[in-house]
């Protein structure tokens, strides 16, 4: 199948869209016959890192590529960054504002939710921004069946 690349601008704190990206991406992983559970895993990874731009970033893009061996999802923002990578990995651990917390984001499940369901992780951050690359194996087992 046609390789699947789109790019897409995130607007600091713009809740009402956050979830488009990972809504897209959905479609495009359905329109390859692959697996309701396949498509769950991503779609969960690509929704948190898109509310993570949204909630503790001024504003970034999305990078999504789809081939027939894999989904590859980047994500580029401009600062603040994460001041401490490994303690942001931890299960509950948030920086979320008061106005992400009052639309229901912030619970710090992100990152751990993201690193749970995919296979590779490239996390990188400075006070410029934060890189957040996530990429999933499409195997035989990825399609339905």
């Amino acid at each position: 199948m046609e390789p699947y690349s789109r790019e897409h601008q995130i607007e600091r704190n713009d809740i009402a869209n956050a979830g488009t990206i990972a809504s897209l991406t959905k479609r495009a992983l359905k329109k390859r016959g692959l697996s309701r559970e396949f498509i769950k895993q991503v779609t969960i990874g690509v929704y948190e890192a898109e509310i993570n731009v949204v909630i503790h970033s001024y504003g970034g893009k999305a990078s999504v590529e789809i081939t027939d061996d894999f989904a590859e999802i980047t994500f580029e923002d401009v600062g603040p960054g994460i001041e401490n990578i490994e303690q942001a990995l931890t299960a509950g651990y948030s920086t979320a504002s008061s106005y992400a917390i009052e639309n229901g984001f912030g619970a710090g499940m992100g990152l751990p939710n993201i690193q749970a369901v995919s296979d590779e992780m490239d996390l990188q951050s400075s006070t410029d921004g934060t890189y957040l690359r996530i990429k999933f194996n499409i195997t035989e087992d990825a399609y339905e069946h």
